[in-house]
């Protein structure tokens, strides 16, 4: 996602009392409260004003074209190479070990994820990490993972971040109060955010919160092409919203806590001070935030169903012209009027990894069994589609114009990969549906060679 050079800056530092409204929908909020030094044309003063260090965040190769460049500088209380030595920790059901269980090809569907509650097993987001499936790995940066977090409970003293690659949250239950070192993004169910590769967060939860994400390693989400749509239509830009800086000047006595993600593994390290310590900040490579309701969606208005990608919120490029690496795409609820055509989903055997997940609602494609908070997995080539009671039913529906999905949002991460499912997915969780493939067992012939 580019999102447009911004200047951002605070000169006083968070107050409790103050609500969480430090999201900027456009530069002016920010542009008001911009240090006088930022206003001149330099990166990287000899002296910083108001004593503070500058730090440059690169996200991609410096000699990347202007267009796909992205870079943010921070002006910093402290560095954050002010730390101790990473050392290795337990990371849980977090992997990507992709040869650690058999091979599954069939179709697999799970029930809602478990939470534990806090009384139980406490949780924070990183705890909380389990991934799923995936493929490719970051050491050559070309890969995706799908993982699913519950968590019940905030990270305190600990942040986050993710040398591997860029994480897209899609929260289901609960909302999130993420911290960055840009600034606080508030997301709820029905909103998704990407933390790009590098940038520290913690996440505070306000009771049992579950979520997908996805992660891809060697390329940065961006919106679509549109092609022939035109200029508008689908995401649009004006609808991401980037943080206003934040800031505290907290020295933490029994140390904090940095957790990065490297090559796969989990690593700790120490420092005795907070680091959202970031009283301004300038660039294009962000955090941001996107509410899926404010999706444009574009359907067949004649007859025959459009192909899923008409509903791409965001896809992660490859070095394949019109392949990517991962596609984030949603079922939002609209209108069908397609005349003399089966409106759902149609029987398919794709070439690409098809996993979904429910924010909410009926899928229409299956409205029983496929729960908000689960998910299925569609692998290449597996046969997927309707099951036989939404089959006889379109069939025989007389065809009007009809809202779909009201009341429902699905979603698809899409992948040229072809993914392996973890111990977790398979056995761990104990949430893999053994009887998923009984929904299609009730299709029965129609063929009447008499009968054109």
């Amino acid at each position: 996602m580019n999102v447009s050079l911004k200047i951002h800056a605070v000169l006083e530092p968070y107050q409790k009392d103050s609500s969480c409204s430090a999201m900027s929908q456009g530069p002016l909020q920010a542009l008001c409260r911009q240090c006088n030094f930022l206003t001149k044309s330099q990166n990287n003063p000899q002296v910083c004003p108001y004593g503070l260090y500058a730090e440059q965040l690169s996200g991609s190769a410096f000699t990347c074209p202007r267009s796909t460049n992205k870079r943010s500088w921070l002006y910093r209380i402290l560095p954050s190479v002010c730390h101790k030595p990473f050392k290795p920790m337990d990371q849980g059901h977090l992997t990507h070990n992709w040869d650690e269980a058999e091979t599954e090809p069939n179709q697999l569907r799970w029930k809602p994820f478990g939470i534990p509650r806090a009384s139980e097993k406490k949780l924070d987001f990183v705890s909380g990490l389990h991934t799923l499936c995936g493929a490719g790995e970051p050491k050559s940066r070309n890969g995706i993972a799908i993982h699913i977090f519950t968590c019940n409970t905030s990270m305190i003293n600990r942040c986050f971040y993710n040398s591997d690659g860029d994480f897209l949250i899609v929260p289901q239950q609960g909302k999130l109060l993420i911290t960055t070192e840009f600034g606080k993004l508030l997301v709820e169910p029905n909103e998704i955010c990407v933390i790009q590769q590098g940038m520290r967060f913690s996440v505070e939860v306000f009771g049992e919160t579950r979520g997908y994400i996805l992660e891809v390693f060697g390329a940065h989400f961006e919106l679509p092409d549109l092609g022939p749509i035109g200029a508008n239509g689908l995401a649009n830009p004006r609808d991401f919203l980037v943080p206003v800086a934040w800031y505290e000047d907290r020295q933490v006595a029994g140390d904090y806590t940095v957790i990065s993600k490297y090559q796969g593994k989990l690593f700790s390290a120490q420092q005795d001070f907070s680091p959202f310590n970031v009283v301004a900040w300038h660039g294009n490579y962000t955090p941001y935030k996107y509410n899926l309701d404010n999706f444009m969606v574009i359907n067949s208005v004649a007859f025959d169903h459009a192909d899923p990608s008409i509903f791409t919120v965001l896809t992660a490029k490859s070095t394949r012209p019109g392949v990517a690496l991962a596609d984030f795409v949603i079922f939002p609820p609209r209108w069908g009027v397609a005349n003399n055509t089966f409106r759902p989903p149609y029987y398919h055997r794709n070439c690409m990894s098809e996993f979904m997940g429910l924010i909410k609602g009926r899928y229409e494609a299956k409205e029983e069994g496929f729960q908000p908070g689960g998910g299925s997995l569609h692998s290449m080539m597996t046969p997927h589609g309707p099951d036989a009671e939404c089959f006889e039913k379109a069939s025989k529906a007389r065809l009007e114009p009809e809202r779909v999905a009201e009341g429902t949002m699905a979603f698809m991460f899409e992948s040229s990969f072809s993914m392996a499912v973890t111990t977790w997915g398979l056995k761990t969780s104990n949430c893999l549906d053994r009887t998923y493939y009984k929904c299609w067992e009730q299709l029965k012939s129609h063929f009447n060679p008499s009968c054109k």
